[in-house]
Parts: structure tokens; C-alpha cells; sequence
């Protein structure tokens, strides 16, 4: 079942590591299928170097498992919750990379104080509040507090992000990290000067319309 879907996902979760966004089991992507309304979800710890397509678990928007040997992401509820409250939504990542984690350990939000962040995220990077693990705590937060960025933190936790497909929220999640890192060095020189709003506007409009093939 989705066995395409199951692929291309376990090819997203080796991204993980490589970008440096997960440690060890830390960490996961789901992906929704439009046709069905089915979720494809990584299993609860296992490594991503040992990670294959059919450990992948297939489940209904109710946490019902429809597929799959192993037992979903702990994570599983909250990501459910983000579906069934964002129809926009057909990728979620979730990760605790070092940089935007330090911020999300201050209940700190990003500013746009680099042109990338205005591209990517069309304003400040925002953070939610504090919530506990494996129910639907932590999608609510996301989904009360995301916005329209595709980026959020979580308050002494880590990164959600979300896009129109599972390769999209794993870029926004390398994006996050990237200009999280250049936030955090700046930060240690001085402090930097925020992107007027009306320039944040123009340069998303570009980077979203514009840029690219």
C-alpha cells in the first residue's frame, strides 16, 4: 500500500541526518497521500541508516493503523491533528536541530533579519508553547501558532515544519536549521537590524513567483 509514498519518504528520513537536523532515533516526516486521506509516518525508534520503505506505517486521520509491522511515531497524533486542521498540509517534519532548538529552548521566535528568512518563511519564524509528547498537545500548538509560515518551534522542544508535499516541509526544516545557525552567530557580533515588513512582502513575492525554473 503506497508503496511509492513509502519510498519517497524513506529517501526524505536519510535527509535528516545528513543535514544534521536528527540525532540517533530524533525525529520524523509523514506524508499524506490526497487520493486516499491515508498517512504515511515513520516507525517509533528506529535509526534512519537501518530505516526501510516497508517500516514506513500506514494510518487513517483517526490514528487507526491501516499498515505496517511496527509501531507509528510517537509523534503520530500530533501530526494527525495538523492534517485534519490543514487541508494545505501533505508533509510534516518534525526535528530538534541544534540551532533552532537553542531558540526554541529560550521561547524565542527567529526574526527576519536575513533576506533567506524572508524568502522562505515570509516573516519571523514564530514558537509555540510548551507540550508534552504523544498525544495531540503538540499539533495543536503547531496549528494555533504556525501561521502561514511553514516553520514553527516549540517551546523547550524543537521544529515543526509543514508544506504541500513531504519534500517541501523537509526544505523548510534544512532552512530553518540554516538560517538559525547565521541568527545565532550574528547574534554573538551584536544586534542585528529586523527586515522592514513591506520588504519581507516584496522579497517572499519574488523568491515564491519568481525565483527558480
Amino acid at each position: 500500500m503506497l508503496e511509492q509514498l513509502k519510498a519517497q519518504l524513506c529517501a526524505l528520513h536519510q535527509a535528516l541526518p545528513r543535514y544534521g537536523l536528527v540525532t540517533w532515533t530524533s525525529g520524523n516526516i509523514s506524508a499524506r497521500d490526497p487520493a486516499s486521506g491515508l498517512v504515511v509516518i515513520k516507525p517509533s525508534g528506529v535509526l534512519y541508516e537501518e530505516l526501510q520503505p516497508d517500516d514506513h506505517v500506514v494510518v487513517d486521520l483517526q490514528g487507526r493503523v491501516v499498515e505496517g509491522r511496527l509501531k507509528p511515531s510517537s509523534d503520530t497524533a500530533s501530526h494527525l491533528y495538523i492534517y485534519r486542521h490543514r487541508p494545505d498540509v501533505n508533509g510534516i517534519v518534525h526535528t530538534h536541530s541544534p540551532y533552532a532548538t537553542a531558540f526554541a529552548a529560550l521561547g524565542r521566535p527567529i526574526p527576519v533579519y536575513l533576506t533567506a528568512i524572508a524568502d522562505e518563511f515570509g516573516g519571523p519564524i514564530p514558537c509555540a508553547g510548551f507540550a508534552l509528547i504523544g498525544g495531540e498537545e503538540i499539533g495543536r500548538q503547531v496549528v494555533e501558532h504556525i501561521g502561514r509560515s511553514p516553520a514553527v518551534l516549540l517551546k523547550n522542544h524543537g521544529v515543526f515544519t509543514v508544506g504541500p508535499t513531504a519534500q517541501a516541509a523537509v526544505k523548510a526544516a534544512v532552512m530553518t536549521e540554516d538560517v538559525a545557525r547565521t541568527v545565532w552567530y550574528a547574534l554573538q557580533l551584536g544586534t542585528p537590524d529586523e527586515i522592514p515588513t513591506e520588504l519581507v512582502a516584496r522579497l517572499h513575492e519574488r523568491y515564491t513567483n519568481v525565483y527558480g525554473q
